[in-house]
Parts: C-alpha cells; structure tokens; sequence
C-alpha cells in the first residue's frame, strides 16, 4: 500500500516540481548572471513579442555553436499570466535548448533599472557580460546575424 502510495504521489509530484524550478527571482537571476565563467549571454523575451521569437534562432545558434558563451533566455510573461505550462509549451514546440528561465517579478518598474539602467522595459532586451571582468553590452531591440558574435569581443576585450 505504501508503495502504490509512494508511487502515484511521485508521479503526480514530479510534473509540478519541474513547472516551478524554472521561476525564479531578481536576486536569483542576479547571481546566474554574475556567476563567474564564461560570458553570459541574458536574452529578455515573452511568448507573445514576435521580435523575441524572431531573435530565438539566432540565440540557439550561439548556444550551440559558441561554447565560450553561456545563453540564458529570461521569459517575462509571468507578469502577464504568472501560469509557467504555457512558456514550457512554448519551449517544447520551438525545441529550444538554451537555459530558459521565468522571472517571477509583478512590477517591472520595481525592478529593470536593477538589469540596467538604460533600460527602458522594451523586449527583446539583451544584456551580454564578462562576469569575469565586468564588462557589458545592452542591447534593447531585435537582434541580426552577427550582433551577438560583436558583443561577446566587445566584452572580452
């Protein structure tokens, strides 16, 4: 009995384990961002911004292609519908593979001059740092080929 009970509970648990381990807070977000290691690229986007979408696959290259360089996509669509199935929906369809996590902040107002302070709240948003050395690129606006490859030298300069 205990272990049908064991077992029904695991597997009813896990799929909402695996919902919540993706939101996480400004200061969490702070630390992942300026953990040292290589340069971190910190992609802002929502599901419903189609520049974000359309930058998606650029973000994907980098991630696959430059080891040197750590691609960290931060989903802003808690504000809006703090339910996290429809991002990872979102994530399945689009097979994307870089880290993607949700912040889990209400009131941007609060809190984005905390990312930057030239930021004005505009997705997509991307922010390229050498945790290393300190250097950083903001980046408000779609990204092209190429502008991810020109930030990461400008940051390991």
């Amino acid at each position: 009995m205990i272990r049908k009970f064991f077992f029904l509970f695991t597997f009813l648990a896990f799929p909402y384990a695996l919902l919540s381990q993706d939101l996480i807070k400004l200061p969490e977000l702070q630390k992942l961002i300026h953990q040292p290691g290589p340069v971190k690229v910190v992609n802002f986007w929502a599901t419903w911004c189609a520049p974000c979408v359309k930058e998606m696959p650029l973000l994907e290259k980098l991630n696959q292609e430059n080891k040197n360089s750590k691609v960290i996509l931060v989903s802003m669509d808690y504000d809006l519908d703090p339910d996290p199935v429809k991002v990872k929906r979102f994530i399945e369809r689009k097979k994307i593979l870089s880290e993607v996590v949700i912040l889990a902040e209400e009131n941007p107002n609060d809190w984005i001059e905390k990312i930057d302070k030239s930021w004005t709240g505009a997705l997509p948003s991307t922010l390229v740092i050498n945790p290393n050395s300190g250097k950083r690129k903001f980046i408000q606006g779609e990204l092209k080929e190429g502008d991810l490859e020109k930030l990461i030298q400008e940051v390991l300069k």
